[in-house]
């Protein structure tokens, strides 16, 4: 039936909705098109996006069938929490603007700590003990800071004790009364454990959350640090499971430790990593608050299952060249974790990978979110992204995908037994060896290094960080295999005041070449590998002496159309051989020209391997 709106505009009204079936095949001519024989749902499968864990995003999400159980999300501050932990959300003044600060000198910390909080920072976050700020010097770094305003949160791993009794002393010291403390000790003995191989005593750290409790309501003593798993290459799933047995083994020893069911889920906060996958992001945050409330309830405590979220952007999307493309990294991360609801939001600054930021990268790091929410006005509406068809079913998609894996690591012994035996390290990693192939690849492109590179910018060059813990999972990187080869480029430029050049023997008209040439000029240049094309196009007659002037060192690489390389790739080949290249490529599918060269680079090659191959025939050292 139709029904003629208010406004008397029928506008579409008087037209009948267009079916699924219909819309698929209208899809299946799109295909058919490009050579692709496919119809009804496996036109749909074809551009369809396979993710980890899994899970597989399509085309197009429609509205589910009703099933009769209403809605399972529920609503913001009730159970299952998935569209909110607070019936408000961050309505009020937005998310939380946590700022990390590292470094050992009290001084150096006090200074960039009241700049934060003067400039739109709303709470701390402070390294203490080795590679931070000794527990003593915490009063000196906090000075000038009204403790009973700007909430502090804590980074100790094994000097946890020294530094939850000292930023408890110092709010008794000022005067800040216990229910106007608010604060993070940041204790979280599994994840020092998976950082640094260490074990800490689980019951110690209880007992002195149970202290906590007691005496100061508003402090949280036990954090779940997720990062740690992300860092060693772990899926969102992973991420989830891991952090929901982590918080699991937390509650069992809160309750040993004497706290009631709800006191210990009160006593826990989770830190999860947010990347600028925003939808995934978003459904990562939505998917925890649900698989927390799935714990409260079988705890018979479902009223306090609404779990506390501390983002922080992603420490491994974070590149070292071309670092000013972390800037738009971070604010889609932040944009991604305020939108599905994280409590507090940590921006890293945009040179965190390269030592300690300045003050200007903490300065933009600080008013992402001031303009998030200010300007763009995102914490204006709850779970903004709610009832989309398409965040709804990844968010259940993923949370399914968390408690599977949850699960498995409860039947090994839980999250301690998993650390040990060495469960957590293979499943990441089996993770992350999947994922390195599509960085190898470019499936998976990273602008600024692997696409898109600038052999000719200048490096960023910053104080050193402190060190970081090690011996436990590994830190990974998403420019890792090109920083190491780009590193190999830079040694030999310093040597020999020249970087590895390669020549792009461009064929025909720019019609015929451009984009095989910039495509080539991309994947060499993300090795650190310098393309040179001069003059702009050749043919046998020029080849090898423009070869001869380019100064590469051995290597060609023809760039042009399929019908270009039948009429002159073997002649332009052989050309380039008599005057010196030793190795000659073609941009384009194996099999075309196949005679006249040597070997090929396309779109879904293995980037890393071949410019790994490239340098070392060049005698670039590793």
């Amino acid at each position: 039936m139709t029904v003629q709106p208010d406004d008397g505009l029928s506008l579409a009204a008087e037209f009948p909705d267009a079916t699924h079936e219909q819309w698929q095949r209208l899809v299946e001519g799109v295909l058919r098109k490009s050579g692709k024989e496919v119809s009804g749902e496996a036109a749909e499968a074809a551009l369809s996006t396979k993710l980890e864990d899994g899970l597989i995003t399509r085309p197009l999400y429609t509205a589910p069938p009703d099933d009769g159980d209403g809605d399972s999300t529920g609503f913001p501050g009730f159970a299952p929490f998935v569209r909110g932990g607070t019936p408000e959300g961050t309505t009020a003044s937005g998310w939380d603007v946590r700022q990390r600060i590292a470094g050992s000198d009290p001084v150096r910390v006090n200074e960039a700590a009241l700049a934060d909080l003067e400039n739109g920072t709303t709470s701390l976050w402070l390294t203490v003990g080795p590679g931070g700020l000794p527990a003593e010097d915490l009063g000196r770094a906090l000075d000038g800071v009204y403790l009973d305003l700007a909430p502090i949160a804590l980074d100790a791993g094994a000097a946890y004790p020294a530094a939850a009794r000292a930023l408890l002393a110092l709010y008794a010291e000022r005067g800040v009364a216990p229910q106007d403390a608010r604060a993070s000790l940041g204790i979280d003995p599994l994840g020092h454990e998976a950082r640094t191989g260490e074990a800490l005593d689980l019951p110690a750290a209880a007992a002195l959350a149970r202290e906590t409790a007691a005496s100061w309501p508003g402090v949280r003593a036990l954090t779940v640090d997720a990062l740690p798993f992300h860092e060693a290459g772990g899926s969102a799933a992973e991420e989830l499971g891991l952090s929901l047995s982590t918080g699991v083994a937390y509650l069992r020893a809160l309750t040993g430790a004497g706290l009631g069911a709800d006191a210990a889920f009160g006593q826990i906060e989770f830190r999860y990593a947010a990347t600028a996958d925003q939808f995934l992001t978003i459904a990562k945050l939505r998917a925890a608050r649900r698989l927390w409330a799935r714990v409260a309830e079988a705890c018979a405590s479902p009223e306090s299952g609404a779990q506390r979220q501390h983002a922080v952007t992603s420490p491994v999307m974070m590149t070292r060249r071309d670092p000013w493309v972390n800037m738009l990294r971070t604010t889609v991360a932040c944009m991604a974790a305020g939108v599905g609801g994280a409590d507090s939001v940590t921006v890293l600054p945009f040179d965190s990978e390269l030592g300690l930021p300045d003050a200007f990268a903490r300065r933009i790091a600080r008013n992402t979110s001031t303009v998030l929410v200010e300007e763009s006005h995102l914490a204006r509406v709850i779970d903004p992204a709610g009832g989309s068809y398409y965040v709804e079913t990844l968010t259940d998609e993923l949370a399914h995908a968390a408690w599977e894996f949850f699960r498995t690591v409860e039947k090994a012994g839980g999250q301690e037994a998993a650390l040990r035996s060495g469960l957590v390290a293979e499943r990441l990693a089996g993770t992350w060896a999947a994922r390195s192939k599509k960085l190898a690849t470019r499936r998976e492109p990273i602008t600024g290094v692997s696409e898109f590179p600038s052999l000719s910018e200048k490096p960023v060059v910053r104080e050193p960080l402190p060190p970081t813990p090690t011996g436990g999972l590994p830190r990974v990187r998403r420019d890792e295999a090109y920083e190491t080869l780009r590193a190999r480029s830079d040694a030999h430029l310093a040597a020999t005041g020249a970087r590895p050049r390669i020549f792009l023997a461009a064929l025909g008209p720019a019609a015929a070449h451009t984009g095989r040439a910039t495509f080539a000029s991309n994947l060499f240049q993300a090795g650190g590998v310098e393309p040179v094309h001069d003059p702009v196009s050749v043919d046998p007659a020029t080849a090898a002496a423009a070869y001869a002037a380019s100064g590469a060192d051995g290597m060609a690489v023809l760039c042009s159309s399929d019908a270009l390389y039948e009429e002159q790739a073997q002649a332009v080949a052989d050309a380039l051989r008599s005057a010196g290249a030793t190795t000659v490529f073609l941009a384009g599918r194996p099999g075309t020209a196949e005679q006249a060269v040597d070997e090929y680079v396309f779109a879904g090659c293995d980037a890393v391997s071949v410019l790994s191959s490239v340098l070392d025939r060049m005698g670039v050292s590793s």
